[in-house]
């Protein structure tokens, strides 16, 4: 059986210390928490589908504040392998439009920073959070462009 290809993107969204995430229940009925990611429809970029689907799924309209990276993992639906691609990106919230999509998302929680890697259970998501940490613990330096006249 052929593998199926998916791409999706997402956001991990951090506030005064704190990490929004969904709780969801997944395609084996398992409810977990983890950061809100979607689609992309067609013609859309990765920035564009994360910005959408975190705004869709959580109702906080965001601002990237850059790429975190790209996850990849496998599973199955309906008996059909699926090798998926996540490319994330760091958000901050900009302001509330709306609630949470009541079909796909159960809830929403700002967690303390700290206590995120206590309620995610996926891999990825617990990588992804590791990424995050660092990005706050070692900023990139600014890199100016060589003024000389």
């Amino acid at each position: 059986m052929r593998t199926a290809r998916e791409t999706a993107a997402g956001g991990l969204v951090g506030r005064a210390g704190k990490i929004l995430l969904v709780k969801v229940t997944n395609l084996q009925g398992e409810v977990r928490w983890t950061f809100p990611k979607g689609h992309l429809e067609k013609g859309e970029t990765p920035l564009k589908a994360a910005l959408r689907e975190v705004e869709e799924e959580t109702g906080w309209r965001c601002r990237s504040l850059g790429p975190l990276g790209v996850a990849g993992y496998r599973f199955r639906r309906n008996g059909r392998p699926v090798a998926k691609t996540v490319r994330w990106y760091r958000m901050e919230p900009v302001e509330r439009t709306g609630r949470p999509d009541a079909v796909e998302i159960m809830t929403t929680r700002w967690v303390d920073f700290r206590a995120t890697a206590g309620k995610l259970s996926y891999p990825s998501d617990l990588r992804l959070i590791q990424r995050y940490r660092a990005g706050l613990e070692n900023p990139a330096p600014l890199r100016h462009k060589n003024t000389k006249k």
